[in-house]
């Protein structure tokens, strides 16, 4: 039997566990009859599950049939990739020849007798958009890891401009924190920046727990405490899993959890927490330092070891805390959130 958890990152593995609160939260704001947004981005730490809840909501819009969902990625050409991608489905090609939408001047189709081709993307949009609007059709755009380059500048105009129409036009994105941010400094980006964010929260420990007991039936006890070390980190609930799947049920090792740690320690470092660590800016890296020596610290301790003022200090508790980094929810304390993070960053930290 094939191992159900998986330790590569953007492939949705056999088992997983819904947000499932996040998911319906999306799902009913785009298909209400008025919906109050047309966006949403996706955004959390490496490892926490966006593209696979970006998956799953695919998923659930190709379901739909009045929904066409159109993925495309931020090295790409997005404003032709979306044409392209509607004109060349075959329940909408009909409508969009009827129609005498000419779209040869992109490379797109071929030449229509009695039709003038259009050689603007902005327009040739615009009218794709309206003829399914005509029919009662909703557009999904899918972004993963939306970065601030030249391509998602072109479109964030663009896709403005069909919302402003009224188009059907519906965009969902992930990003991380960092990227983000950069988002915020560009002007002709503040549309895209200004998007709801939904933040993914750690996965329930109940769901989890539950899910080790059916998958690798073990007791209730066992999979209470590899729910624990999993600490709702999404890549630490499929790394732990796989690792166990691997040690006790495929090579039939009688291990304890207490065996495997190691394993799971290098491969958390490895796939994440490395990369996570070497993107931090200095200031950011210092907190992160005095957490993994000290363990859980006051705000204030920490804003005087490194000579803060207040309001810098909230800008990097910030900063952290949406890079999924921290936990802030004891008022005053700052404490890693991430499993294992201080044991593996302690061979980093001087």
């Amino acid at each position: 039997m094939k191992n159900p958890f998986t330790l590569s990152f953007g492939l949705e593995p056999e088992e997983y566990i819904i947000r499932r609160e996040q998911l319906d939260y999306i799902v009913d704001s785009f298909t209400s009859e008025n919906p109050s947004n047309y966006s949403y981005l996706i955004s959390a730490v490496r490892g926490a599950g966006k593209t696979v809840m970006l998956s799953t909501l695919i998923d659930l819009f190709e379901k739909r049939k009045d929904w066409i969902v159109v993925s495309v990625t931020p090295d790409m050409d997005i404003l032709q990739s979306i044409a392209a991608h509607l004109y060349s489905r075959r329940e909408l090609h009909n409508l969009f020849v009827d129609a005498k939408i000419d779209l040869s001047a992109f490379g797109i189709g071929v030449s229509l007798s009695n039709s003038t081709p259009v050689y603007d993307i902005s327009v040739a949009l615009q009218n794709l958009f309206t003829e399914l609007k005509k029919k009662g059709f909703k557009v999904l755009i899918t972004i993963d890891e939306i970065v601030s380059n030249d391509n998602i500048k072109k479109f964030a105009g663009i896709y403005q401009i069909l919302l402003m129409k009224k188009l059907p036009a519906f965009l969902l994105m992930t990003g991380l924190y960092e990227n983000i941010n950069n988002l915020q400094n560009e002007k002709t980006l503040t549309f895209l920046y200004r998007a709801p964010k939904v933040y993914l929260e750690p996965l329930n420990a109940f769901l989890i727990a539950q899910s080790y007991k059916r998958v690798l039936d073990i007791d209730n006890t066992k999979a209470k405490k590899m729910s624990e070390l999993t600490r709702g980190y999404a890549y630490a609930y499929q790394v732990l899993g796989y690792i166990y799947w691997n040690r006790i049920i495929e090579e039939k090792q009688a291990s304890e959890l207490d065996d495997i740690l190691d394993e799971y320690d290098a491969t958390l470092s490895e796939y994440v927490y490395e990369k996570i660590w070497s993107e931090l800016p200095d200031t950011e890296k210092r907190i992160v330092s005095l957490l993994v020596k000290n363990g859980e610290m006051k705000n204030i301790y920490i804003r005087k070891e490194l000579s803060l003022t207040d309001s810098q200090m909230s800008v990097y508790r910030d900063r952290l805390k949406r890079r999924g980094i921290i936990d802030t929810s004891t008022f005053g304390y700052l404490s890693l959130i991430l499993p294992r993070f201080r044991e593996i960053a302690s061979f980093w930290v001087d």
